[in-house]
């Protein structure tokens, strides 16, 4: 009879730590599919800023650098998007993304309140369409970063619970990093409207 209680007893914690170890797989691969819808949203507002500078480009033919930093910012948001995608969850590559998309965001605001002085610009309806696209996607890529870092605060709370900590070290289940905004302090003060 003992030998049966010991054998229940030894299935019974295998049965519950391969259902950790299932669980904790499933989290982790929920935020990984969250990191992809991101990625699909960030590929399609990259793919629309080389329109975007080529519709400016005829009328800001002066403003050259600007339009060089907006290209020069999306090759490096591209790439950190790519180092991000190969590595969901890594610290180091999803401060990358958000730093480069940061930088990416600054210069696409710079060469929109440039357009702002070009009437020409602002009324050409490539522009307005691109435009309009953009922020559709910025929504777009809004709502797949929320649903990634709560895909991440799921599995960082169930790895780091007890008892599910004692498998998540041994088996591999590294921490998972939350997608931040990159603004500063000053930044992300609300900005001062009077009339």
């Amino acid at each position: 009879m003992a030998g049966w209680v010991a054998l229940a007893i030894v299935v019974a914690l295998v049965v519950w730590a391969v259902v950790i170890y299932n669980d904790l797989v499933a989290l982790r691969n929920g935020f990984k599919n969250a990191f992809a819808q991101i990625d699909v949203q960030l590929k399609r507002r990259y793919d629309l800023i080389p329109n975007l500078v080529e519709t400016a480009k005829g009328y800001i033919k002066h403003e050259r650098e600007t339009l060089e930093a907006v290209i020069r910012a999306r090759n490096a948001a591209v790439a950190a998007a790519q180092a991000a995608g190969a590595k969901p969850g890594d610290p180091a590559a999803m401060q990358g993304l958000s730093q480069a998309d940061g930088a990416l965001s600054g210069v696409l605001g710079r060469l929109f309140a440039l357009a702002e002085a070009y009437p020409d610009l602002k009324a050409n309806q490539n522009m307005l369409a691109v435009q309009e696209e953009l922020a559709s996607t910025e929504n777009k890529v809004a709502f797949a970063r929320q649903a990634y870092n709560d895909a991440v605060m799921g599995y960082n709370t169930k790895r780091e619970s007890f008892p599910d900590n004692l498998f998540a070290g041994p088996f591999g289940f590294a921490a998972a990093e939350l997608l931040q905004a990159t603004e500063s302090a000053e930044e992300r003060k609300a900005p001062k409207v009077s009339f």
